[in-house]
């Protein structure tokens, strides 16, 4: 338990962090909304079904993206439009950092839920549907995205943040399931190891 305190204070820190004097208040909630769902639904379950400590660890950091892409924006996170100014870029991408965590911290969570309440019998295509579930939860957001933008005009054009790429809700999608398949190729064994430990 000590572990996941700490890691609720690390959370309660850049969640802190955050939302004092973000770059725009009403697109720092939009980005931040989802962590503080996640995590109200993870405190709410956590005595009938308690993740690994690896899991919760991952979410930990797809928490922290979301945080620093609600302060500064997706946009304009400092960072990455140095990396923009360094390598010519056309556009800040730090978007596309966040992107692939919408992918790889689910597939991860995903896979464990999957092996743990056995849900699926047949491994033949356990990888297959993991990666479509995590691009359709990549989709539905892009979904909200834009009715948000279209709901709430200006304001919500740095939620929907293309930044005039027309092939953004596309590229959007493409690294989510890039990040699916990397955490399944890359720590699927790792996360085994943390299962048999349980």
């Amino acid at each position: 338990m000590k572990y996941i305190y700490l890691l609720l204070a690390i959370f309660s820190i850049v969640l802190l962090w955050s939302v004092i004097n973000p770059k725009e208040s009403f697109t720092c909630f939009l980005e931040i909304i989802p962590a503080i769902i996640g995590i109200t639904i993870l405190a709410l379950t956590f005595k009938k079904f308690r993740f690994t400590n690896f899991t919760y660890t991952l979410i930990l950091i797809h928490c922290i993206i979301l945080f620093i892409g609600g302060h500064y924006t997706y946009a304009e996170v400092p960072f990455f439009d140095y990396i923009k100014e360094v390598f010519h870029q056309s556009r800040n991408n730090y978007d596309k950092i966040g992107h692939f965590a919408q992918g790889f911290v689910p597939a991860m969570i995903i896979r464990e839920l999957f092996i743990r309440k056995k849900v699926i019998a047949n491994q033949s295509f356990f990888k297959f549907i993991i990666v479509s579930i995590c691009v359709a939860i990549s989709a539905a957001y892009e979904w909200i995205e834009w009715f948000v933008s279209i709901a709430s005009g200006d304001g919500g054009d740095a939620f929907l943040g293309t930044q005039g790429y027309v092939w953004d809700t596309q590229s959007d999608m493409l690294f989510a399931a890039i990040g699916a398949v990397t955490a399944l190729l890359s720590l699927s064994k790792t996360q085994d190891r943390r299962l048999i430990t349980m």
